[in-house]
């Protein structure tokens, strides 16, 4: 008898369609992703307490860019969803140091070229048992122009890990180490003044480091905030001073008493310090 919903030729029809179907697409997402100017991969390395080894990687294209969590003058940062994950109970991000770069229109972006791998701390929810990461990760590839990126990605972790521990550890590496304001390590921030006399007013930020194109990178407290990249001028004996004009704090907002990120990258070496925007 037939069923009249399901016709026989609506379901050869069906069984073509699905047959022509690349594997990938009948399979849902995989580890790995490609789009114009980039590749994506999820990684996973060892367990231990109860906490997964992590990391997603971004390959890109020779003359390609994308972004930091702040982005600067121009771009698009990151975005992560985990939903679909199994026996995960939290996911943490940590952000390689970036670079600076022009961004074709008279301003500088912060961000990575080459390749970057962003390492994960995942949080299990039952530790011993196998887990599944999903991720829906949004990004930007820029070359002359910019575009966005989506990369769709998942992997199946045993109770054990998985194989890439050594990559994940190298990408570990490059992320800023926190440094307490004014330590005498190098790199190191080592003083913090507001300039009234300019306008808008700026901070004045005097560094210890070791590489003549040592850069800094400034966050505010919360995303309203839109500071500019600092101007930099060499000092004697390694240091170097920063200038940040107050510019881009939120509207209604005193700048003084606020908490800024500051991101010191020294070559090979990079630290994160917090310091607080003096009053006037």
């Amino acid at each position: 008898m037939i069923n009249p919903l399901n016709p026989p030729n609506l379901r050869a029809g069906a069984l073509v369609l699905l047959a022509l179907l690349p594997a990938a697409a009948l399979a849902g997402p995989s580890s790995t992703a490609s789009m114009p100017g980039a590749e994506v991969q999820l990684l996973a390395g060892a367990v231990a307490g109860g906490v997964l080894e992590a990391g997603i990687e971004i390959r890109l294209a020779p003359g390609w860019k994308t972004y930091w969590r702040y982005p600067g003058d121009s771009g698009v940062p990151p975005t992560l969803a985990w939903t679909g994950s199994q026996n995960v109970a939290g996911v943490e991000m940590a952000w390689p140091s970036p670079k600076r770069f022009s961004d074709g229109a008279g301003g500088f972006s912060i961000g990575y070229k080459g390749s970057v791998l962003f390492p994960l701390t995942v949080r299990l929810a039952e530790p011993g048992r196998p887990a599944r990461l999903v991720v829906s990760f949004d990004f930007a590839v820029c070359e002359k122009l910019c575009m966005p990126a989506k990369a769709d990605l998942a992997l199946d972790i045993a109770p054990e890990g998985g194989a890439d521990g050594a990559r994940i550890l190298a990408g570990r590496a490059s992320v800023p180490e926190p440094r307490a304001f004014g330590a005498a390590d190098s790199p190191s921030v080592q003083k913090v003044e507001i300039d009234t006399a300019a306008t808008p007013p700026r901070l004045v930020v005097e560094v210890r480091a070791q590489n003549p194109k040592a850069d800094l990178f400034a966050e505010g407290p919360d995303d309203r905030w839109a500071l500019p990249l600092p101007q930099k001028t060499a000092l004697p004996d390694g240091g170097a001073r920063f200038l940040i004009p107050l510019d881009g704090v939120p509207s209604g907002v005193s700048p003084a008493g606020a908490r800024l990120l500051l991101t010191l990258v020294d070559g090979p070496k990079a630290v994160a310090t917090e310091v607080t925007i003096p009053a006037p």
